[in-house]
Formats: structure tokens, C-alpha cells, sequence
């Protein structure tokens, strides 16, 4: 799917708003939903590790197992950086995606202390190859 301009400009001011560089956004939402923002994506191991033992009501907990929109935010992750929104569904709006999911971000690399280290963080470690992507991709939207 090819960006709107609209979608890469909401994209560079949410980097903006968390002092993020623009580009290295615009990549993470190209290699994480290829620019869809109703993009959804289940995952079963996160939900047993991580989710289950919350003991939510089914629906919730079923949304936190699930990555949403345009960066693919775990719903559970969203959660813990104090997202309020009564569903989660509402992270495929792609002004909510797109700051919470820098605040994810933002957080991820301040903790790693460099780049690729905190794309390693954002992407749980499950794609050994994953900061390179994303960092090749930036180079377009710079």
C-alpha cells in the first residue's frame, strides 16, 4: 500500500510532538503495516504470556493480544502507556496510533540508549534482521 501524503504528514508530527526523528517513523509504520492503518494482527504467545494472567474479561483481554494500526501497537502495550480509550480498536484511527505509538517509541529508544537497540525493544526481539529493515527504510523518507 503506497502512504498518503496525509497519513506521512500525521506521521512526522506525532515524531515531532515526541521528539522523534519523522523518518525513522514513517519507516517503523511502512515495515510494521505496509501503511494500512486498519491493520490487525493476533498474537496467541503474547496473549498466554503476557495477557492471560491479568485476568481481564474476555473481550479486553483479547484486544491487548492484538497489534493495531498503522505501527501495530499491542493493545496490552498500549495499556501500559496509559491509553484511555474504551477500545482498542480505536488505535487503527491513525492520530491514535500514531501517538501512542511514538510514546511507545520514544520510550523504547530512550531506555535502549541507541537506535537499533530500540527497534529491538519495540520489535520484542522476534526479528533479528528488524532495526536494519527499519533503518534502510528511513533513508526514503528523509
Amino acid at each position: 500500500m503506497t502512504p498518503t501524503a496525509e497519513l506521512i504528514a500525521m506521521a512526522r508530527a506525532a515524531a515531532a510532538r515526541r521528539g522523534l526523528d519523522p523518518a525513522l517513523v514513517c519507516a517503523v509504520a511502512e515495515r510494521e503495516s505496509s501503511w494500512n492503518a486498519h491493520a490487525i494482527r493476533y498474537e496467541p504467545a503474547f496473549r498466554a504470556r503476557y495477557v492471560a494472567p491479568l485476568a481481564l474479561p474476555p473481550t479486553e483481554e483479547i484486544a491487548r493480544s492484538i497489534s493495531w494500526g498503522l505501527m501495530q501497537v499491542m493493545g496490552q502495550v498500549a495499556r501500559e502507556h496509559g491509553y484511555q480509550g474504551a477500545f482498542l480498536s480505536e488505535l487503527c484511527d491513525p492520530a491514535a496510533g500514531l501517538a501512542i505509538g511514538c510514546g511507545v517509541l520514544a520510550a523504547k529508544l530512550s531506555a535502549a540508549g541507541d537506535i537499533a537497540r530500540g527497534l529491538e525493544l519495540w520489535n520484542g526481539g522476534a526479528n533479528p534482521r528488524y532495526a536494519g529493515e527499519v533503518l534502510a527504510l528511513a533513508e526514503k523518507y528523509r
